[in-house]
């Protein structure tokens, strides 16, 4: 299963993420849960990282591709457009997760 944890602050705006695990939802190469959550996920670093600057030069990134690992967070709140970036990400691991169910891909939120 692929753990996406989203963190907001107490304002709402998103100031960072994890997302750890392989879906298991078919066999790699071919699973399309894990697919669609890397191209959301690195898409919105890419995104942030070359549209961006300045909170790209705010932003740290970790990842570890054979743990299946990756996290974004920032170190002072993101800009507006950064923040709609984020927020679109949301919606695209929300609605994965409708898709095809919390048993391949669960969705948290924690509140800092």
């Amino acid at each position: 299963m692929v753990h996406f944890k989203l963190r907001r602050a107490e304002n709402g705006f998103i100031t960072g993420f994890c997302c750890s695990g392989h879906a298991e939802y078919a066999d790699k190469g071919n699973d399309v849960v894990c697919a669609a959550v890397s191209m959301l996920v690195i898409n919105t670093i890419n995104s942030i990282d070359r549209l961006l600057p300045e909170d790209a030069a705010n932003m740290e990134v970790f990842s570890d591709e054979e743990k299946g690992e990756i996290s974004c967070d920032f170190k002072s709140p993101p800009s507006e457009k950064a923040a709609l970036l984020l927020e679109s990400l949301y919606y695209g691991i929300s609605d994965s997760e409708k898709n095809y169910g919390c048993e391949f891909l669960k969705l948290t939120e924690e509140r800092q």
